[in-house]
């Protein structure tokens, strides 16, 4: 391993600033571009329900070019830097219902549910009502029983959906994808997944999406996807997301029955999905440290607090969930890998190695699932998820959502082009990486010949693309002798935190079945050095929380590195991802102590963090 000092010239290269900083050869990706796959408008029933009545599809892409709204808290609301590219990912199921009562939709009164549903809220707010009151109201509406079937009325909000999307999709400047959110929910777990199209209206118009009610099986989700590109023409994909709060289900390999899920299904999985949403508001879901129990990063802005406690039939976790009623439930330990990234890509190589099939073979990015049409993660500039955690003095402490709302993340796509054809192409070939929400750049190239002057050049695409493959690549049978060689870079967010290190994650699958990981620390920044036993300085800290700042005077702005794998086994099978740490920063409570003049802040409420980027993998097959 050669740790090394990234050059001016490697960091314009890197950074894919301007058209003209590198032009790889061939049809290689050339420029990294930022994003939101996962955005709620006051389309979503639960957006609605919780304060979102004014921003629709319209105020979501004016924020996301760059533009100003106003907030539900009086606020004007705005990105400090626009994104790239938005997905509007609205709840399919009574999509636009809550908003057509509001506006008095006269379509949505045409229905006889709908009628009986505007009667029933005219006569709650007659009686004044508490906020409350209204949000379980609507809640009610959105049951699977009491769902608007109407297909005139369901079209008329589809077809508003596509035609904003039309509107402010700017092939070369901006992509507005056309996209859904299929939301399934039995037994306690969360197993959504937003459906992103890559054609425009007039391709998509020729269906209605097909939602939870239609069906909660992701297994009927996928087929649909296949009907649609068979009846089009056009393509699709589906991205899992926010596995942490499954209830061990996301990744799980049975069926509700408890059966073994077929051949069939995992093929299925693994041609339909090939992105998992890894960090978002709701959490992260790399790892957990009872999952990794060496890496001293793990427990990243995870939802749950988990504590081994005594049990039977054997070790137990109790699921201490931030939630109102303080419900508290244990659950055997082994479910959780179920639930997290690093697990799954694990579990995944098992099926390979047994079946000849990879499910969960996924890349990684992230994405706000921010409810308020507000795709707003900086820590400094958080909007929350729903409209009623919009800043103020008080969201610290709000009895649903409080601190554990972590301002995360953004997806990154490397493509040659910001339009629709070149991210789809991007995403379906997992050439993508999450951050939690600064714009990192980062490259990882893998192969069985690079070198360490690879990382001198001031174009690592040139090597990359030349002796490996990037990201959500593959690596097989490996020449006699010759182990995997990786070559990454990484630099810093032009306006955010310098960098702490950069390290591979590896996850390998043994000759007699077992799994492992082990994290490498593969660049280290202020010349620090990995020990003899592992172990790593840390790069210490300058923020302070009472002023929520830090400074640069720590950290490097840029690291780079090309690393051999020490402990290749050429008949194993295996994957690789890149994790880059920042230095530590402020996190969003501090920010908020700070702005809103708040004197005391609860002891458990974190207020430092440190924010991070996780590449998709590379995976070997022998």
């Amino acid at each position: 391993m050669r740790l090394l000092t990234t050059t001016a010239a490697t960091l314009l290269a890197l950074s894919g600033a301007a058209d003209t900083s590198y032009a790889p050869a061939g049809a290689h990706a050339n420029r990294v571009f930022w994003g939101d796959t996962h955005l709620h408008t006051k389309l979503s029933m639960d957006a609605s329900s919780r304060g979102n009545r004014n921003l629709g599809p319209d105020a979501a892409y004016v924020v996301a070019r760059g533009g100003t709204v106003i907030a539900h808290n009086g606020m004007e609301a705005r990105l400090r830097r626009p994104l790239d590219f938005l997905v509007v990912a609205d709840h399919a199921e009574n999509l636009g219902v809550a908003d057509g009562l509001w506006a008095a939709d006269p379509v949505l009164l045409a229905t006889e549910a709908g009628k009986r549903f505007y009667g029933e809220l005219q006569d709650l707010l007659a009686d004044g009502p508490t906020a409350d009151a209204v949000t379980e109201f609507i809640i009610g509406v959105a049951r699977p029983d009491a769902q608007i079937r109407d297909e005139r009325f369901r079209r008329s909000i589809w077809n508003h959906v596509t035609a904003m999307a039309e509107q402010y999709n700017e092939p070369g400047r901006f992509t507005a994808f056309i996209g859904y959110e299929w939301t399934s929910r039995f037994e306690d777990a969360s197993r959504h997944r937003v459906v992103i199209f890559k054609d425009g209206a007039s391709t998509v118009d020729r269906i209605l999406p097909f939602s939870a009610v239609d069906s909660p099986d992701p297994e009927e989700l996928w087929r649909f996807l296949n009907r649609y590109e068979e009846l089009t023409g056009g393509e699709v994909l589906a991205i899992a997301h926010n596995s942490n709060l499954s209830n061990a289900r996301e990744f799980a390999l049975s069926n509700r029955a408890g059966q073994p899920l077929g051949l069939a299904h995992l093929r299925l999985r693994l041609r339909w999905e090939p992105l998992l949403e890894v960090t978002q508001i709701k959490g992260d879901s790399e790892t957990n440290s009872i999952l990794s129990p060496r890496d001293e990063f793990a427990d990243y802005e995870n939802w749950e607090s988990w504590a081994v406690i005594d049990g039977w039939p054997g070790p137990v976790i109790e699921d201490r969930v931030d939630d109102p009623d303080g419900a508290v439930r244990a659950r055997p330990a082994g479910e959780l890998q179920y639930e997290y990234a690093r697990s799954a890509l694990k579990i995944g190589l098992d099926q390979q190695a047994q079946y000849g099939v990879n499910p969960f073979k996924f890349g990684l990015i992230g994405s706000t699932d921010a409810h308020s049409s507000l795709p707003a993660v900086a820590e400094d500039n958080f909007w929350g998820k729903h409209a009623i955690v919009e800043p103020y003095a008080g969201r610290i402490t709000h009895p649903r959502y409080r601190w554990r709302m972590a301002a995360s993340g953004y997806a990154a796509v490397w493509a040659r082009e910001n339009t629709r054809e070149a991210l789809f192409a991007a995403m379906k070939r997992k050439e993508t990486y999450a951050t939690t929400g600064p714009r990192m750049v980062v490259r990882f190239f893998g192969g069985w010949d690079f070198a360490p002057r690879d990382a001198l050049v001031p174009n690592l695409a040139e090597p990359g693309y030349d002796k490996g493959v990037p990201m959500g690549g593959d690596l097989s049978a490996a020449p006699d002798g010759k182990a995997p060689t990786f070559l990454i870079g990484a630099t810093k967010d032009p306006i955010g935190g310098n960098l702490d290190r950069v390290q591979i994650v590896k996850g390998w699958r043994d000759a007699g079945g077992g799994l492992h990981e082990r994290v490498f620390n593969v660049a280290l920044s202020d010349g620090r050095s990995v020990a003899a036993d592992g172990t790593t300085p840390p790069v210490g800290s300058t923020v302070d929380t009472a002023t929520a700042s830090y400074t640069n005077t720590i950290g490097d702005s840029g690291l780079t590195a090309v690393w051999r794998d020490p402990d290749f086994d050429p008949q194993a099978h295996a994957f690789y991802y890149v994790r880059v740490l920042e230095i530590p920063t402020p996190r969003w409570p501090a920010y908020d102590a700070r702005y809103f003049g708040i004197d005391e802040i609860p002891g458990n409420v974190p207020l430092v963090t440190q924010e991070r980027a996780y590449t998709s993998p590379i995976w070997y097959t022998p």
